[in-house]
């Protein structure tokens, strides 16, 4: 039997659906897209959504077959991280 979605354009979440999809809180990953250590997403006016294709990825990007499993990549926290400390809107942080 052929795929009922054979042809369709790529299906987007929006921040609350995503969210439900990864099982994390809206906020989270608001904070993800804030400090860039989430999922790509793009914009769409005003509108944040991400595709499903990106978010299987980034959540297949911590996966792991045990606890001493190195893995394939890492799916960082929702935290400021050394690397990615930029000044908030060009000013510089006191």
């Amino acid at each position: 039997m052929s795929d009922p979605n054979a042809g369709l354009p790529p299906r987007y979440l929006r921040t609350p659906e995503a969210a439900r999809f990864l099982s994390l809180s809206g906020r989270t990953l608001e904070k993800h897209r804030t400090y860039g250590t989430g999922p790509a997403y793009r914009k769409l006016g005003g509108r944040v959504v991400y595709a499903l294709e990106d978010l299987k990825a980034w959540a297949d990007r911590g996966a792991k077959t045990s606890t001493s499993d190195p893995g394939a990549g890492t799916v960082l926290p929702a935290k400021r991280h050394a690397a990615g400390l930029r000044p908030y809107a060009g000013q510089q942080r006191r």
